[in-house]
C-alpha cells in the first residue's frame, strides 16, 4: 500500500501530486499496491478534489487529526492551523512500514515511489 498525506486539497501542490498518482494508478496496480491518500479535509471537501481531477483512487478524511498524528505527520502552519505534512509510507503486505518519505516533491515523487516500490518487491521476492 502507498499511503501519502497531503497538506489541503485542491492546493497547487496537492493537485500536482494527486495527479501524478492519478497518471500512474495502473503501474502501481500491476505492482498490487493500493494508493490512498490522507488530509485532515472533510469528506465533502475530498469527494469534490476527487471529482474535479478524476482520482480514480481513495482520499481519507482525517478530521479529527487522529491518522495524522498516529503516523507523525501533523504539522501546525503559521501558528494556528494543523495539517498534515506532505509525506508518504510504502506498507508492506504484513502492515509494517517499509519506506517512508519525509521530503517529498508533488512534481516526480509519485514515479519515486513506483520504483522504490518495485524494488522492494524485488527484495522480497523470492529466488
Amino acid at each position: 500500500m502507498v499511503l501519502y498525506f497531503y497538506p489541503k486539497d485542491d492546493t497547487p501542490g496537492c493537485t500536482t501530486e494527486a495527479c501524478a498518482f492519478r497518471d500512474n494508478v495502473f503501474a502501481f496496480d500491476r505492482e498490487g499496491a493500493v494508493v490512498l491518500g490522507v488530509s485532515v479535509d472533510d469528506v465533502g471537501s475530498h469527494k469534490a478534489f476527487a471529482e474535479k481531477h478524476s482520482l480514480p483512487f481513495t482520499l481519507l478524511a482525517d478530521p479529527t487529526k487522529s491518522v495524522t498524528k498516529e503516523y507523525g505527520v501533523l504539522k501546525t502552519y503559521m501558528g494556528m492551523m494543523e495539517m498534515a505534512r506532505r509525506e508518504t509510507f510504502i506498507i508492506d503486505p504484513q502492515g509494517r512500514i517499509a519506506k517512508r518519505y519525509e521530503t517529498v516533491d508533488p512534481d516526480g515523487h509519485s514515479k519515486v515511489v513506483l520504483d522504490d516500490l518495485k524494488a522492494l518487491k524485488a527484495a522480497y521476492s523470492p529466488g
